[in-house]
């Protein structure tokens, strides 16, 4: 299909039959399908590598025609302005991005290897991009020692960091390059070891790795281009990474800042946002994934994996303890939820791939609190359906606070992941919404950080305050920045909440943590503190005409319980002080959407 397209192409361009015909065209796999740890849904990164008289122009035009002339393609999206140009197409089922990339040559054979750096030379900074992701995957295969090993381990970490909810790289943790890349360094220190004992030295080297020390796979090397390659000593940006991978292909540069720009296209939902303003080519360290939490999470579980794999060796546990899932909804007393609505799925789609593409920032923020010990986000949004009679009830699903009858009515259901899809979903609720007046369907994407207060020193005398309204007000002044956001139809709330109040769907089915017992004080102890924390909360509404004003909450928090607050008849409540007050649960109230 390839050679055919660059066939068409060469004849619109005025060659001969012959020649074009000679002109050739060729494709290269990347990401997980080249690596060989792809699985059920994953997709298929496909690189087209065209002669230098075929231009993007004509990938955009002719090669999109020809997909959509396919009966075995649908879903054809394509995505010429992004920092990586893509065409996102489903074929026979499976997802396929196909990516463009320009060659010098006058034509392109079968043989063309494309790990020679005299290939980049003469080509323009979206061509090398794009080139980009097949040096590195080819590069990492011809790096380690035995291929087999280490593809049975990396689908083994793979699954763990999954299980685990550190396998992200919008919400600050590593993707998947950047994994198998960790992978393939262990494989590189123990050639000659079976997949279980890399396994086994990958937890105890990570947990034990000196960052911001980088991990290679190769030297740096210099290459053709007059670009720049990750240097610390030289470029002060390379020295903020905190977890530095290094891609072993020329030009060499820092994993979490090449994926941070390129999942933005790759991923169906976080494709619509505009991606952030691209940095020079192939700068290292122009976009830091990262955080101070995140590194401390992926150390923890690293530890904790290491002493189960050691466990595991003498006997006293399975590798099912290994895969064990996750605790996020059961490891914090304070949640911060991050509620985006919209009253479209095609602009839910939109919306909430711009809100989650800046809760990465958030964390950042709130990493600068005093007292803010850890800042976790969750890797991944819960997308509802609801279904609303009136005004009232809008505003209250846009807040995240849905009522019993309401509840009811509201569905966990993924949006389509197309944008085709997504319009026709709308014509259909749309028309049914229409038969009954005052009836309408809000779409809300709701994403968890958790919030770890350092506890109370010994000493410590007088009530403690936390305030995190700098981060939550910027938080939602970045989101509201895009270019598309319409206060009218979109919403974003940001609220602190309780283990309690967890909604029942974050759970999947898990039994529901157990609510703790505080001890009563002791007589003369009336003011020590029960740690606590509290948010900010700015709202719009959700779907036309609702979205008419937003309200912030006081973010100075009192996470004491003053004696004149105090519930006589529970003494395992307790309060937590907003403004002055606070709801009965304890949870911080909304007076405005």
């Amino acid at each position: 299909m390839v050679k055919d397209f660059v066939y068409r192409a060469s004849i619109a361009h005025g060659m001969s039959d012959s020649i074009a015909r000679q002109a050739g065209g060729k494709i290269f796999t990347f990401g997980s399908y080249r690596l060989g740890v792809h699985g059920p849904g994953s997709d298929i990164d496909t690189l087209c590598v065209v002669p230098k008289h075929i231009t993007r122009e004509d990938f955009f035009h002719i090669f999109l025609d020809m997909l959509r002339q396919r009966e075995e393609a649908t879903d054809v999206v394509p995505v010429s302005e992004a920092y990586v140009p893509v065409i996102q197409t489903n074929f026979m089922g499976i997802s396929i991005d196909f990516l463009f990339a320009r060659t010098a040559l006058p034509r392109v054979d079968q043989s063309l290897d494309l790990s020679n750096d005299q290939m980049l030379k003469n080509l323009d900074e979206r061509d090398v991009r794009s080139m980009g992701g097949s040096r590195v995957t080819d590069e990492i295969l011809r790096l380690v020692p035995d291929v087999h090993v280490f593809r049975l381990a990396l689908r083994c970490i793979k699954l763990w960091a999954q299980r685990r909810a550190i396998y992200s790289n919008v919400m600050g943790f590593l993707g998947g390059v950047a994994w198998a890349m960790l992978v393939a360094r262990i494989c590189q220190l123990y050639p000659n070891e079976a997949a279980g004992a890399i396994v086994s030295r990958f937890f105890v080297i990570l947990y034990q790795w000196q960052w911001p020390q980088p991990v290679l796979l190769k030297p740096i090397e210099e290459g053709p281009l007059a670009v720049r390659v990750w240097n610390p000593k030289l470029y002060p940006q390379d020295r903020l990474h905190r977890m530095p991978i290094i891609t072993p292909a020329y030009p060499s540069m820092c994993e979490q800042a090449r994926s941070y720009v390129h999942v933005l296209i790759r991923r169906p939902r976080l494709r619509h946002p505009p991606p952030p303003p691209p940095p020079p080519p192939h700068v290292a360290g122009s976009t830091h994934n990262v955080t101070g939490s995140t590194q401390m999470i992926m150390s923890q579980e690293f530890k904790i994996a290491a002493e189960i794999v050691d466990k595991i060796i003498v006997g006293k546990t399975t590798w099912k303890e290994l895969f064990k899932k996750h605790d996020f909804f059961h490891k914090y007393k304070y949640y911060l939820q991050i509620v985006a609505s919209s009253g479209s799925a095609d602009l839910q789609l939109k919306w909430e791939g711009t809100v989650e593409s800046k809760v990465r920032q958030l964390v950042g923020k709130l990493e600068n609190v005093p007292t803010l010990v850890c800042a976790h986000p969750f890797t991944k949004g819960f997308e509802q359906i609801s279904k609303c009679h009136n005004d009232d009830e809008v505003r209250m699903v846009a807040t995240g606070d849905i009522p019993e009858e309401v509840a009811a009515r509201t569905k966990l259901e993924d949006l389509p992941k197309k944008d085709e899809a997504a319009k026709e979903q709308d014509a259909v609720v749309q028309a049914q919404d229409a038969q009954q007046e005052g009836h309408r369907t809000i779409y809300t994407t709701t994403f968890y950080i958790g919030l770890c207060v350092e506890p109370k020193q010994a000493n410590a005398t007088g009530p403690r305050k936390l305030d995190i309204s700098y981060p939550t007000n910027d938080f939602t002044r970045l989101v509201k920045q895009w270019e598309q956001y319409d206060d009218s139809s979109m919403g974003i709330v940001v609220r602190h909440i309780k283990c309690s109040q967890l909604p029942s769907y974050v759970f999947d089915g898990d039994e529901r943590p157990p609510p703790k017992q505080l001890k009563r004080p002791k007589k003369g102890a009336a003011g020590a503190a029960t740690a606590g924390v509290a948010g900010a909360a700015e709202g719009t509404g959700a779907g036309a005409g609702v979205g008419d004003g937003s309200e912030t909450t006081n973010a100075v928090v009192d996470v004491s319980t003053p004696p004149s607050k105090k519930r006589k008849s529970s003494p395992s409540s307790s309060s937590v002080g907003i403004g002055g007050g606070a709801g009965e649960n304890g949870a911080a109230e909304t007076h405005g959407v």
